[in-house]
């Protein structure tokens, strides 16, 4: 009896140790941006998305096993032009009115290398879900600001064409938009340690 009790107190330390391992971080997004470039006649013009909240559920120890949500407001898109950005913003290109969210939820992660992961997931941008793979680097981990807090980092990149997601432009820009999209996205998050 004295045998069976002192495994299940083991067994039940190690649920709760491998839990302690599974650490759930909150994007900040003050520091915290998506971005996007694209062709425009010859050259390339950028912009970016100030507002990036959602969720990481890391798996410190086996980060495969990890997961992640990130919700963008697309009403939060500088350009750096007002005009351009009410353009973007228009039923032409994002129609913001309608489809004021992009949403992001990952469904399997791959190590690529040391602090390299494929993180695959359903990318929904206007109503249109399409599956994408982000290019995933882990900057780190380390203690928060506050005390009792920690912090995790995160930078991806991927490749889209706008078209998939009904991102199209008025017909009369022709081929002076370029459809291939390169994102970068850089993540800050948050969590209480201990």
């Amino acid at each position: 009896m004295k045998r069976l009790l002192a495994l299940s107190a083991l067994l039940a330390f190690a649920v709760v140790a491998a839990r302690a391992n599974v650490e759930t971080y909150k994007i900040d997004p003050v520091h915290s941006s998506a971005g996007f470039s694209l062709r425009h006649v010859l050259s390339k013009f950028s912009s970016s998305f100030t507002s990036v909240n959602g969720t990481l559920t890391l798996d410190r120890d086996n980060l495969e096993n990890s997961h992640v949500e990130a919700t963008i407001d697309v009403g939060a898109l500088n350009t750096a032009t007002a005009k351009r950005d009410a353009h973007l913003k228009s039923p032409d290109f994002f129609d913001v009115a309608r489809f004021p969210l992009m949403t992001f939820k990952s469904k399997a992660w791959k190590k690529t290398g040391e602090k390299t992961y494929d993180i695959t997931g359903d990318l929904t941008i206007r109503d249109v879900t399409k599956e994408v793979v982000l290019h995933a680097t882990l900057d780190g981990f380390g203690p928060g600001m506050m005390p009792g807090t920690a912090l995790t980092a995160w930078e991806a990149t991927t490749v889209l064409n706008r078209k998939d997601f009904g991102v199209n432009g008025p017909a009369m820009l022709g081929t002076a938009l370029g459809d291939e999209v390169t994102v970068n996205i850089s993540v800050e998050a948050g969590a209480k340690s201990g």
